[in-house]
């Protein structure tokens, strides 16, 4: 039987969602968390890793030398050398598609929140404004309908297309920016970057994180953004420059952003957006209601079958 470790099992499950699918494939050891300079010690002589954000380095392949697999506890790879892992003959096999509902709800969490003011009224009532108040309803704090609003979708794959989907249904124009625009097939308008930041009343990332788009939104990005306008990541912190947008925000350049995603995760003491103006933040739990992490698991599970029986599915070393 195969040896199989899995790196860090608590950014899955808390004992809620079973592994058993899992480790039943293998002789498996299971940490909760490993820091990213222990990772070649816990793999050790194993034949396949499994993992969410340990960092898989040329430096661990090189010294875990039975290492053949690398499972992803995510649809991103990033944290995987792809070039050193094809060097070594290994199989990164990433879960795709499992978070479009989840991921989309999360948008509109956001979103929904901002334009009517949820929490904020919530929060008037819990302090007794309405007990104290003469009429039947107060409203001095502006709510607005999202029907005709602009929402600006940059990534347009199965995320992106759910996104849009909702906000049709709400009314909302939808335009992209994508760098596949030939598999926009729905009747979506497709802009160019520029162009959409300065139409968008909301513009909502949906992209994966490469080298050529990292910190895409950036001080001349935000320029281009209505002052009005809102932004929402999902996606990869990388994406954004944190700095840039902490100023914007500071400075009244755009209205808000909604962020479920940091560069440095977790939150580092000295992030930018810790304490900016107009900016709420959740710690990367778009991906995580108990139904998305169940399906999750099932597919890692298949994925890792797949490979046991030689042939691997969901492989992105090519």
């Amino acid at each position: 039987m195969k040896k199989l470790v899995i790196l860090d099992s608590e950014t899955v499950t808390k004992g809620d969602v079973s592994l058993d699918e899992v480790t039943a494939l293998c002789e498996t050891k299971i940490f909760g968390y490993t820091p990213n300079d222990e990772v070649a010690d816990r793999i050790g002589d194993a034949d396949a890793v499994i993992c969410n954000k340990c960092l898989i380095t040329e430096d661990v392949f090189d010294k875990c030398k039975n290492l053949k697999y690398v499972g992803l506890f995510a649809t991103g790879y990033n944290n995987v050398d792809i070039k050193s892992a094809k060097k070594h003959g290994a199989a990164v096999c990433n879960v795709p598609s499992y978070s479009t509902n989840s991921v989309a709800q999360h948008t509109f969490a956001f979103l929904l929140n901002y334009f009517n003011k949820t929490a904020k009224y919530a929060e008037t009532v819990a302090n007794g404004d309405w007990v104290n108040y003469k009429l039947f309803s107060y409203f001095y704090i502006p709510i607005t309908e999202l029907a005709g609003l602009t929402m600006g979708i940059i990534g347009y794959g199965e995320i992106g297309r759910k996104t849009a989907e909702i906000a049709r249904a709400f009314g909302m124009n939808v335009i992209t920016y994508t760098r596949s625009p030939q598999k926009v097939t729905d009747g979506t308008r497709v802009y160019t970057l520029p162009q959409l930041l300065s139409e968008a009343d909301v513009v909502s990332l949906h992209c994966p994180l490469t080298k050529d788009n990292e910190k895409m939104i950036n001080s001349e990005a935000l320029s281009m953004m209505k002052p009005t306008a809102i932004l929402i990541n999902t996606a990869r912190g990388g994406l954004v420059d944190e700095q840039a947008l902490a100023d914007a925000l500071n400075g009244g350049k755009i209205a808000h952003a909604c962020l479920d995603v940091l560069t440095n995760e977790p939150m580092t003491e000295d992030c930018p957006l810790r304490y900016a103006k107009n900016c709420t933040i959740t710690p990367h739990i778009a991906w995580a209601p108990y139904q998305t992490r169940v399906r999750l698991l099932k597919e890692v599970a298949e994925n890792l079958r797949c490979w046991l029986s030689g042939t691997p599915r969901n492989n992105v070393v090519k």
